[in-house]
Protein backbone atom coordinates (compact mmCIF):
# COMPACT_ATOMS: atom_id res chain seq x y z
CA UNK A 1 0.00 0.00 0.00
CA UNK A 2 0.71 3.61 -0.67
CA UNK A 3 0.04 6.78 1.10
CA UNK A 4 -1.40 9.28 -1.75
CA UNK A 5 -0.52 13.55 -1.58
CA UNK A 6 -4.34 13.48 0.61
CA UNK A 7 -3.18 11.21 2.57
CA UNK A 8 -5.21 7.91 1.62
CA UNK A 9 -3.90 4.34 1.33
CA UNK A 10 -4.40 2.67 -2.23
CA UNK A 11 -2.61 -0.35 -3.64
CA UNK A 12 0.54 0.85 -5.70
CA UNK A 13 -0.79 -1.36 -8.67
CA UNK A 14 -4.19 1.12 -8.98
CA UNK A 15 -1.86 4.20 -8.78
CA UNK A 16 -0.13 3.83 -11.93
CA UNK A 17 -2.86 2.25 -14.04
CA UNK A 18 -2.11 4.60 -16.52
CA UNK A 19 -4.07 2.18 -19.77
CA UNK A 20 -7.07 3.36 -18.04
CA UNK A 21 -8.73 5.49 -21.03
CA UNK A 22 -10.91 8.47 -18.87
CA UNK A 23 -7.51 9.77 -18.06
CA UNK A 24 -6.18 12.75 -19.76
CA UNK A 25 -2.65 12.27 -21.66
CA UNK A 26 -0.38 13.93 -20.06
CA UNK A 27 1.56 15.73 -23.56
CA UNK A 28 4.73 17.40 -21.43
CA UNK A 29 5.48 20.26 -19.04
CA UNK A 30 4.68 23.58 -20.16
CA UNK A 31 6.66 25.50 -17.02
CA UNK A 32 8.25 25.30 -13.93
CA UNK A 33 7.55 28.10 -10.65
CA UNK A 34 11.26 28.69 -8.86
CA UNK A 35 10.77 30.57 -5.99
CA UNK A 36 13.71 33.22 -5.54
CA UNK A 37 14.31 36.11 -2.96
CA UNK A 38 14.51 38.89 -5.59
CA UNK A 39 13.51 38.24 -9.28
CA UNK A 40 16.19 40.70 -10.63
CA UNK A 41 18.96 38.21 -8.77
CA UNK A 42 17.27 35.62 -10.29
CA UNK A 43 17.43 37.17 -13.71
CA UNK A 44 20.77 38.36 -13.71
CA UNK A 45 22.04 35.09 -12.10
CA UNK A 46 20.49 32.64 -14.65
CA UNK A 47 21.17 34.99 -17.60
CA UNK A 48 25.42 34.86 -16.72
CA UNK A 49 25.05 31.57 -18.15
CA UNK A 50 21.92 30.96 -20.56
CA UNK A 51 19.95 32.81 -23.33
CA UNK A 52 16.43 33.29 -22.90
CA UNK A 53 13.55 35.94 -23.49
CA UNK A 54 12.03 37.70 -20.74
CA UNK A 55 8.25 38.04 -21.39
CA UNK A 56 7.22 39.66 -18.19
CA UNK A 57 9.13 41.12 -15.00
CA UNK A 58 7.95 42.88 -11.56
CA UNK A 59 8.92 42.69 -8.19
CA UNK A 60 6.67 39.53 -7.69
CA UNK A 61 7.60 37.69 -10.59
CA UNK A 62 9.15 36.81 -14.06
CA UNK A 63 8.47 34.72 -16.64
CA UNK A 64 11.64 33.56 -18.90
CA UNK A 65 10.96 31.95 -21.95
CA UNK A 66 13.00 28.79 -23.51
CA UNK A 67 11.65 28.58 -26.80
CA UNK A 68 7.84 27.15 -26.16
CA UNK A 69 8.17 26.35 -22.28
CA UNK A 70 8.95 28.77 -19.57
CA UNK A 71 10.20 29.30 -16.12
CA UNK A 72 8.26 31.38 -13.46
CA UNK A 73 10.72 32.88 -11.34
CA UNK A 74 8.31 33.83 -7.96
CA UNK A 75 9.25 36.05 -5.17
CA UNK A 76 8.92 34.08 -1.93
CA UNK A 77 11.34 30.96 -0.91
CA UNK A 78 10.78 30.03 2.24
CA UNK A 79 11.80 26.34 2.24
CA UNK A 80 15.37 25.02 2.90
CA UNK A 81 17.63 24.41 0.02
CA UNK A 82 16.75 21.66 -2.31
CA UNK A 83 18.52 18.01 -1.77
CA UNK A 84 17.08 15.58 -4.55
CA UNK A 85 14.30 17.45 -5.94
CA UNK A 86 15.35 19.09 -8.71
CA UNK A 87 14.94 20.39 -12.54
CA UNK A 88 16.55 19.95 -15.87
CA UNK A 89 17.74 22.23 -18.31
CA UNK A 90 18.94 21.18 -21.68
CA UNK A 91 21.54 23.49 -23.45
CA UNK A 92 23.02 23.41 -26.56
CA UNK A 93 26.68 23.40 -24.89
CA UNK A 94 26.67 21.56 -21.54
CA UNK A 95 30.47 22.59 -21.01
CA UNK A 96 30.29 26.09 -21.34
CA UNK A 97 27.71 26.40 -19.00
CA UNK A 98 30.28 24.31 -16.66
CA UNK A 99 32.62 26.82 -17.28
CA UNK A 100 30.66 30.08 -16.68
CA UNK A 101 29.50 28.40 -13.53
CA UNK A 102 33.15 27.70 -11.99
CA UNK A 103 33.77 31.22 -12.97
CA UNK A 104 31.42 32.73 -11.01
CA UNK A 105 32.39 30.32 -8.12
CA UNK A 106 29.10 28.53 -8.19
CA UNK A 107 29.59 25.01 -5.83
CA UNK A 108 29.01 21.94 -8.65
CA UNK A 109 27.34 19.05 -6.60
CA UNK A 110 29.36 15.86 -6.86
CA UNK A 111 28.05 13.79 -9.21
CA UNK A 112 28.34 12.58 -12.43
CA UNK A 113 25.41 15.27 -14.09
CA UNK A 114 26.12 18.76 -13.68
CA UNK A 115 23.91 19.58 -10.72
CA UNK A 116 24.19 22.94 -8.82
CA UNK A 117 22.55 24.68 -6.14
CA UNK A 118 21.22 27.95 -7.33
CA UNK A 119 21.46 31.12 -4.84
CA UNK A 120 18.42 30.45 -3.63
CA UNK A 121 18.05 26.82 -2.84
CA UNK A 122 16.51 25.03 -6.14
CA UNK A 123 18.49 22.69 -7.31
CA UNK A 124 19.48 23.05 -11.16
CA UNK A 125 20.66 19.94 -13.61
CA UNK A 126 22.17 21.05 -16.99
CA UNK A 127 22.15 18.50 -19.82
CA UNK A 128 22.61 18.15 -23.36
CA UNK A 129 19.91 18.21 -25.88
CA UNK A 130 21.37 16.32 -28.33
CA UNK A 131 21.63 13.61 -26.21
CA UNK A 132 18.63 13.37 -24.28
CA UNK A 133 14.81 11.94 -25.29
CA UNK A 134 13.11 15.29 -24.91
CA UNK A 135 12.51 16.94 -28.21
CA UNK A 136 11.57 20.73 -29.60
CA UNK A 137 9.53 20.37 -32.32
CA UNK A 138 11.77 21.99 -36.03
CA UNK A 139 9.62 25.24 -36.16
CA UNK A 140 10.89 25.93 -32.53
CA UNK A 141 14.26 24.59 -32.55
CA UNK A 142 14.46 27.22 -35.96
CA UNK A 143 12.76 30.21 -34.09
CA UNK A 144 15.33 29.80 -31.56
CA UNK A 145 17.88 29.89 -33.90
CA UNK A 146 19.06 26.13 -32.92
CA UNK A 147 17.49 24.65 -35.93
CA UNK A 148 21.06 23.15 -36.97
CA UNK A 149 20.86 20.55 -33.73
CA UNK A 150 20.38 17.12 -34.12
CA UNK A 151 20.16 14.26 -31.65
CA UNK A 152 22.96 11.43 -30.67
CA UNK A 153 22.70 7.82 -32.47
CA UNK A 154 22.18 7.01 -28.66
CA UNK A 155 18.90 9.37 -28.19
CA UNK A 156 17.71 8.39 -31.43
CA UNK A 157 17.88 5.15 -30.76
CA UNK A 158 16.06 5.52 -26.86
CA UNK A 159 13.71 7.52 -29.20
CA UNK A 160 13.12 4.92 -31.62
CA UNK A 161 13.05 1.96 -28.43
CA UNK A 162 9.52 4.00 -27.41
CA UNK A 163 8.30 4.47 -30.80
CA UNK A 164 8.99 8.27 -30.95
CA UNK A 165 12.04 8.82 -33.00
CA UNK A 166 11.38 11.85 -35.57
CA UNK A 167 11.14 9.49 -38.79
CA UNK A 168 7.77 8.18 -36.67
CA UNK A 169 5.86 10.90 -35.20
CA UNK A 170 4.65 14.17 -36.84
Amino acid sequence: MKSTPDGNLRDANSMSDNHNENKATAIGINHIALEVDDIAEALAFYGAFLRFEVTHQDDDAAFVYLGDQFINFSRGRTQAPDARRHFGIAVDNKELVRHILERIGIELAESRFLNFLDPWGNRVEITTYTNIQFSKAESVLNGMGMGHLTKSDQALKELRDRGLAPEQTR
